[in-house]
């Protein structure tokens, strides 16, 4: 678990699959991503997020308040997608529900991940990818500290040409010194 001053990520529990799933058929929630959840969908991606978590350690961690232990979405770092230019580095990813954005709730639970990153794994950099519309997770990468690798944009190759979500942008992190 990593705590921050108003969250806990944690591993995933059978009762985040419901609001994950509500998460994932918010069509303003997906607007960035290829499609809402599918049936089953919102349950596979949480056994897979667990079994991540057995394997490596780390995953995209389960983020609940803690005033009241509401599940507000995930964030956590996971293995880059293959056949991207971040194959075999670390990805930071996040999303919250929609009642939950504007409250600096992701950019806690980013920063205490990247804290956790630099405190438990040898890694020199940690990488960020996004549709080149989605200002608000640009704008968070920004503010976390991330820049923007000029030269690193690409089409992500589990999107078909011609998709208009296929080109990403690469934003980056190193270890501090």
């Amino acid at each position: 678990m990593i705590d921050t001053p108003r969250t806990t990520l944690r591993g995933w529990r059978d009762a985040d699959i419901a609001p994950f799933d509500a998460m994932g058929r918010d069509p303003r929630v997906m607007a960035h991503f290829p499609a809402l959840f599918r049936p089953g969908e919102a349950a596979a991606a949480v056994a897979g997020q667990q079994a991540l978590q057995a394997i490596t350690g780390y995953c995209f961690w389960a983020v609940e308040r803690k005033r009241d232990l509401a599940f507000l979405g995930f964030c956590g770092v996971k293995p880059g997608p293959e056949e991207t230019p971040i194959e075999g580095e670390l990805e930071i990813g996040w999303r919250l529900g929609r009642n939950h954005w504007g409250q600096g709730y992701a950019s806690e639970a980013a920063e205490a991940t990247l804290a956790w990153v630099w405190a438990n794994t040898p890694r020199r950099r940690v990488f960020a990818i996004t549709v080149p519309a989605n200002e608000r997770s640009r704008t968070l990468m920004t503010r976390i500290g991330m820049t923007h690798v000029e030269d690193g944009d690409f089409d992500h190759p589990a999107l078909s040409l011609g998709h208009p979500l296929r080109r990403h942008v690469l934003y980056r992190i190193d270890r501090p010194s």
